[in-house]
């Protein structure tokens, strides 16, 4: 027999069999899916930022139908999002805490001071390897916008040097969070209503002379409060929002405006309540 039609012969046999124990092997060893997975998983907001503290929808997802977790753990979808999945598995419906972003500084281009020139690649992360970044303030703000970038929602913009959070567009992924590689993004309860727009750790001396929007651990706010909401803790005022009433006299004692008053309310929040 002709040596090419051997080999033909003999390769086709081998793939015909490769072929068998590969559909044998997928029949034995398949997983099964419950049928309820795409569903819980469109309900979901597709975010994956791990804020239920799984790694995405979809690890959230299989989860809950496993039963072993609460469904009010979807920051993004809010309370809409927790009611249908209670709905859908028949599990308890509990409320969500719904929350917001916040950049824990108002030192914008006029506000703090620049340590030196940067000339580089225009992000944070960039600028952050190289002493901290360009500002004198070691917890400033470096304006690039990298949590902007991160953001899927658009709920971050630069102006003048400075990250803003939009609260109406936030809906508390905490992508922000980790793309900022100073760590002055927070997420907070958007029930509050005055919050420390400062991260610095330093003297007050030191502050004045880095940022003019920065906390100076006066303890004025600390103590105009009546609630004795606030304290200072390693020289920056840090607010208790279990004993915070949102009076605003914190704010009106401020010297140097560092603590902001405002509607934090985030879009998850909002779009329950419209």
């Amino acid at each position: 027999m002709n040596p090419i039609l051997i080999s033909v012969i003999c390769v086709t046999g081998i793939g015909v069999l490769c072929a068998v124990i590969l559909v044998i092997a997928s029949k034995v060893m398949s997983v099964k899916t419950d049928e309820r997975l795409p569903e819980i998983r469109e309900i979901l907001p597709g975010a994956n930022c791990g804020a239920c503290g799984f790694a995405g929808c979809d690890g959230y997802a299989a989860a809950l139908i496993e039963g072993n977790v609460r469904t009010n753990l979807c920051t993004p979808g809010g309370d809409a999002t927790a009611l249908r999945l209670s709905e859908k598995l028949g599990l308890a419906y509990e409320d969500v805490v719904e929350k917001v972003a916040f950049v824990r500084c108002g030192g914008d281009s006029r506000a703090a001071l620049d340590m030196v020139e940067y000339q580089g690649i225009e992000t944070c992360a960039a600028a952050a390897l190289l002493h901290g970044g360009q500002k004198l303030c070691p917890s400033a703000c470096l304006g690039f916008g990298d949590c902007a970038r991160a953001c899927p929602y658009g709920a971050i913009r630069v102006e003048d040097g400075l990250a803003r959070v939009i609260p109406a567009r936030c809906t508390g992924c905490g992508l922000c969070v980790s793309a900022c590689p100073k760590g002055i993004i927070a997420t907070m309860p958007d029930e509050v209503r005055v919050a420390v727009a400062c991260s610095s750790h330093q003297k007050g001396a030191a502050v004045r002379r880095a940022c003019a929007a920065g906390c100076i651990a006066c303890r004025r706010c600390e103590k105009e409060c009546p609630e004795g909401a606030i304290r200072m803790e390693n020289e920056l005022a840090v607010i208790d929002y279990d004993k915070c009433t949102g009076c605003g006299r914190c704010v009106e004692v401020c010297p140097t405006r560092c603590i902001h008053a405002g509607d934090f309310r985030g879009a998850s929040k909002r779009r329950s309540r419209a």
